[in-house]
């Protein structure tokens, strides 16, 4: 110890080249620390090219206003756009669209929402397998439910048209309802994912101030829920207005989706009108998506919410734990 060095100095640490800015040692083996981590910002950045890349392109090329082949490029214009929204049949497949979509909406955001509140006081043994049935109607493939509801519906049109004498047949309803079988069960995990998180002193305090369980549902339970609901919502919606797979099996005379147009047309080949039609239907679900992403952070802050769970990223990412 030096003369005039009281016993309880701290020697003065002499920066190394090791020590980092905050005078956190780096390890020794982490050599090629810098390089990984430029090769996965590279990596991500390029995987996030592949995925958006051909959405550019088809928006873009919406705008080509060439009569010939959609890839020669022909100058800026509108007439694409003006072609397709002023076409009355397109006008018949997004109103199909718009109506199977908002009705599969508010029936899996219903149903969703009570089947999660009904097996959130359910004992263990009764509510693990509805959980495990409701897992398993979303990693079902798509053409699975699809294939089993037009078997489903098929045969039930063969024993039902005989003995009622009526002539039913695939329509709005059969889209509706194969639609709903895949988005009750998201509705119901978004639900659950906030029902887990939320806090539940409010709740037993309305019941000690014998406030009634309906009063308690509307005025703690419901506005806590809001934002998940407002996700199933709006998960439904474009899930359901973008849907092929199921509404081919599931179609009838009639019912035409726009999906379905789309599949159609490129069947002769893709032109600048289809592009458009793409390009609306993004337009339309992004729209969809961002309203409800700002309703969701509205409410949470009026509720005085904070944390991960805010907003609809949040509600989603917590149902995926």
């Amino acid at each position: 110890m030096s003369a005039g060095a009281t016993p309880f100095e701290t020697p003065t640490v002499v920066p190394t080249a090791r020590t980092k800015a905050g005078g956190e040692k780096r390890p020794s083996g982490d050599r090629f620390g810098r390089f990984v981590e430029v090769w996965l910002r590279s990596h991500t950045f390029l995987v996030y090219l592949f995925l958006y890349i051909p959405i550019i392109v088809v928006v873009v090329f919406s705008f080509n206003g060439t009569a010939r082949r959609v890839t020669q490029w022909d100058g800026l214009s509108l007439k694409w756009y003006a072609s397709v929204l002023s076409d009355k049949t397109i006008q018949s497949f997004f109103f199909n669209s718009f109506i199977v979509a908002i009705s599969t909406a508010i029936i899996s955001t219903a149903f969703g929402t009570m089947a999660a509140l009904g097996l959130q006081r359910a004992p263990k043994w009764f509510a693990r397998p509805f959980e495990a049935l409701t897992f398993v109607s979303i990693i079902v493939p798509e053409i699975v439910i699809a294939l089993a509801t037009l078997v489903f519906f098929s045969t039930s049109w063969d024993v039902l048209n005989p003995i009622l004498g009526t002539k039913l047949a695939n329509g709005y309803h059969t889209i509706i309802a194969a639609h709903a079988v895949f988005n009750i069960s998201l509705v119901m995990l978004l639900v659950r994912a906030r029902l887990s998180g939320m806090d539940r002193t409010h709740v037993e305090a309305s019941f000690d101030l014998y406030g009634t369980p309906w009063r308690t549902f509307w005025q703690i339970t419901f506005p806590q829920l809001l934002p998940a609901i407002v996700a199933g919502f709006l998960l439904s919606f474009t899930f359901s207005f973008d849907d092929y797979v199921i509404t081919t099996f599931t179609t009838g005379a009639g019912t035409t989706t726009l999906p379905l147009y789309v599949f159609s047309t490129i069947r002769k080949g893709v032109t600048p009108a289809t592009n458009a039609v793409a390009a609306i239907m993004l337009l339309i679900t992004l729209s969809v998506l961002v309203v409800g992403q700002i309703l969701v952070a509205r409410n949470s802050r009026r509720a005085g919410a904070r944390g991960p769970d805010a907003g609809m990223a949040g509600i989603v990412a917590q149902a995926g734990e």
